[in-house]
């Protein structure tokens, strides 16, 4: 008990504070409610709805109809429960809970209905979620019961992301927070600095980033620096797709404004979209979607950009530079088309020579199998995985061949490859994944917002999130 209200005592940030009594040693209702200094949900989950209270039904309504006797703001019982007299009893103050961990029921809205003519004050319904279009349903209940319910729905898991940061489309009368990663919790800090929980609304412009996995990229953090910076109405997501399909369905259901394309739905999008600019075209892939006002999807591409920009702010001599592009998939395409108007001679470097030769034949270059040698190239680009966490130590050269002048690694994070490292002791000017990321992420900014876009405000953010990344990855045991 102790333990439960230094907790309680310590939130400063929530509006509610949920008490969970299940698991707690020493059990004493008055304890846990006495000098709370914000409104507070009692509640005693049992272990057979994934708590840890192990006692009896009549000893669990007892506590539960104590927390009411002693002015508890809400008290949580479970729909399967029954526990008929205590909501009567309670009825307004009665958070009426139905959980499902393994999937989503079809009944949903049925089943909002039958926990309405309960009598309940406020209806909770959280469901397992194994896609992003799991949480279509949960939708569905919002849209068809909100009006009349008041409802607190969410979508379990990393897919139902959505309905905890936008708890307003849903028709959610609050949104619950925490550090439990096994259902999806995001912590008060992430809802409210990362996400500006508080300044968003049904209205919320929504922009996100698609792509498996997605856990460690730093673009929400640059993108909804961004909105904050230029003070827009719109927050920025991170959408984990199962597959194409999967992220359609979704975004059309939520409204989508606009996405961020990674691996594996970069070529595999190409296809979903209803205009595709020529820089896109030429790729093969799309990396931006913008919609626009009549619902239209436009592809884009700004990785060729992006990936030029911090050769051109540094004013390195392109033309008739040597340029060794190792891999041959759509970021080594980009990259081979953002040099091609420059002048400089691009060769394709990767392990299989056919597919060196058909990316070189897409995009006016000439093909190599196999790594570039030493003294045959000035500017070494990689386009592959190599030396991306968590195989921080491997790189796709060894430090003997990098001879050249200047080494581009598309590689962030970590931020200081081993092939930099490399290339920089031996004298090589060098540049970070990061580089890119900021600049094509910038370009995508302005695209969507057509406001231009506050080149240092994502840059300090992408920096900050990775520095903590980092920081997480060393405490691990």
């Amino acid at each position: 008990m102790a333990e439960l209200r230094r907790r309680r005592d310590a939130i400063v940030d929530a509006d509610l504070v949920e008490l969970r009594l299940d698991g707690v040693a020493d059990l004493n209702v008055a304890g846990a409610l006495s000098g709370r200094g914000r409104p507070a949900i009692v509640t005693c989950r049992p272990t057979w709805e994934g708590g840890a209270f192990a006692g009896s039904e009549e000893e669990r309504q007892r506590l539960l109809g104590e927390a009411l006797d002693l002015g508890a703001e809400y008290v949580d019982v479970e729909w399967r429960a029954g526990f008929t007299e205590l909501i009567h009893a309670g009825r307004e103050r009665i958070v009426l809970s139905s959980h499902d961990f393994d999937a989503v029921p079809a009944d949903l809205v049925d089943r909002a209905r039958a926990m309405h003519a309960t009598g309940a004050g406020v209806l909770k319904i959280a469901v397992r979620t194994r896609c992003l279009a799991d949480c279509i349903p949960l939708l569905e209940v919002g849209a068809t019961c909100g009006r009349d319910l008041r409802l607190a729905l969410i979508a379990m898991g990393p897919h139902g992301i959505a309905s905890r940061v936008l708890p307003q489309r849903f028709s959610s009368t609050w949104s619950y927070a925490g550090s439990v990663d096994a259902v999806g919790q995001l912590t008060p800090e992430t809802l409210l600095d990362l996400y500006r929980f508080r300044s968003l609304s049904a209205t919320t412009a929504v922009y996100g980033l698609v792509g498996l996995p997605i856990d460690h990229s730093v673009s929400p953090h640059m993108h909804n620096a961004a909105f904050r910076d230029a003070q827009l109405d719109a927050v920025y997501l991170p959408l984990p797709a199962t597959d194409v399909g999967d992220f359609v369905t979704f975004a059309h259901a939520i409204g989508l404004r606009g996405a961020s394309v990674t691996i594996p739905f970069k070529v595999s999008l190409f296809d979903h979209v209803d205009q595709v600019d020529a820089v896109a075209r030429r790729v093969g892939a799309i990396n931006t979607i913008r919609v626009d006002g009549d619902g239209r999807w436009l592809g884009g591409n700004t990785d060729v950009s992006g990936f030029l920009q911090p050769l051109i702010d540094r004013g390195i001599p392109l033309n008739g530079a040597r340029a060794a592009v190792l891999g041959a998939g759509g970021s080594a395409r980009a990259v081979a088309i953002a040099l091609e108007p420059t002048g400089a001679e691009v060769t394709i470097h990767s392990r299989s020579a056919a597919r060196s030769a058909e990316t070189a034949q897409a995009v006016g270059a000439r093909a190599a199998e196999g790594p570039p040698k030493a003294t045959g190239w000035d500017l070494l680009v990689n386009c592959t995985p190599v030396g991306m966490h968590p195989n921080v130590d491997a790189t796709p050269v060894p430090a003997s061949s990098l001879t050249g002048r200047y080494v581009y690694d598309l590689v962030y994070n970590p931020p200081a490859t081993r092939l930099l490292r490399d290339a920089a002791a031996a004298g090589c000017t060098t540049f970070g994944g990061l580089d890119m990321l900021v600049a094509q992420a910038q370009e995508q900014f302005s695209w969507w917002t057509g406001i231009k876009a506050p080149a240092g405000v994502m840059r300090a953010a992408a920096e900050r999130r990775l520095t903590e990344f980092i920081a997480d990855e060393n405490h691990v045991v």
